[in-house]
């Protein structure tokens, strides 16, 4: 320091000056263009304990957020409600208010878990809603539906659902299986386009033996409006002890079995039918 002191003039000189520039309001830049002082470390000891000029202080943009964030940490705040509120993220959070005691739970675990439960609830709730929103919108775009796009919409329903003749099972009957009371009433109309006698239809109910058959005769005997006196004999599945079932409740009616008596040539057309759909569609893939 001695050295570097000499090249200038007296130290207590320098310092008074400096001083006096500090309180009138100078920068450092601005003390050493005016004192020719090119030594930082020198300039800084000049200066020591003088404060900055206000106007040379840089405005810190964090520093209202910070005050805020201890005083939301002060009044029970988590990080994570703090962040929500102010934007921020938790690392900065964290560092300001890290010297604060750590608030008190507001709740219980109990009252935790049922918030908990309260906000799936919502969660939940609000999903349901947009669901049903966007099965509105898919169902009012269907529009009417013309018979030929309901003689298409049931030859495709019957090849993915109805029973097919195998190589190794010849079958020319026309039996459709399915649990689904909307489908089972598409392919009734599908079948009075296609004018077949309905004295002709055969209905038969499949169910586990666990459940409760009567109730399930009758609701199928409603879905396609008829007695339920002239369903044949239901089928009753094994229960195996090992199979966890899921379909079980009030809404497990089983599947509606629907045959077609007399219907070895109605079957050969429906084959016919989709082998054309099915031609149409290997013509568009080219």
């Amino acid at each position: 320091m001695t050295e570097i002191v000499g090249r200038y003039a007296d130290y207590e000189t320098l310092r008074d000056q400096a001083v006096a520039l500090r309180r009138a309001g100078l920068s450092l830049r601005q003390i050493r263009d005016e004192l020719k002082i090119y030594n930082n470390d020198l300039l800084q000891r000049l200066v020591q304990g003088e404060p900055s000029p206000e106007w040379t202080r840089r405005p810190n943009a964090k520093d209202d957020l910070r005050a805020r964030a201890r005083e939301l940490r002060l009044e029970g705040w988590t990080y994570d409600r703090i962040q929500a509120e102010l934007g921020c993220s938790k690392s900065s959070i964290s560092l300001w208010v890290r010297d604060l005691p750590k608030p008190e739970p507001r709740y219980s675990p109990e009252e935790q878990r049922a918030l908990m439960r309260e906000g799936l609830r919502k969660y939940r709730g609000a999903q349901d809603e947009r669901r049903e929103r966007l099965k509105a919108t898919a169902r009012a775009e269907i529009g009417a539906v013309s018979d030929r796009e309901l003689f298409l919409l049931g030859v495709g329903l019957y090849w993915a659902e109805g029973q097919k003749s195998k190589p190794y099972a010849r079958r020319q009957s026309v039996l459709f299986v399915n649990s689904d009371p909307d489908m089972i009433r598409v392919y009734l109309a599908w079948l009075d386009l296609l004018s077949v006698d309905p004295e002709l239809l055969r209905y038969r109910v499949m169910i586990h033996e666990s459940a409760d058959v009567p109730s399930a005769e009758r609701f199928w005997a409603d879905v396609v409006q008829v007695d339920v006196g002239v369903f044949q004999r239901t089928t009753l599945k094994k229960h195996n002890p090992k199979t966890v079932r899921k379909n079980t409740g009030d809404d497990y009616h089983g599947c509606l079995v629907i045959t077609v008596r007399q219907g070895a040539d109605l079957y050969c057309r429906i084959e016919g039918w989709w082998k054309g759909i099915s031609a149409h569609s290997e013509e568009r893939l080219g």
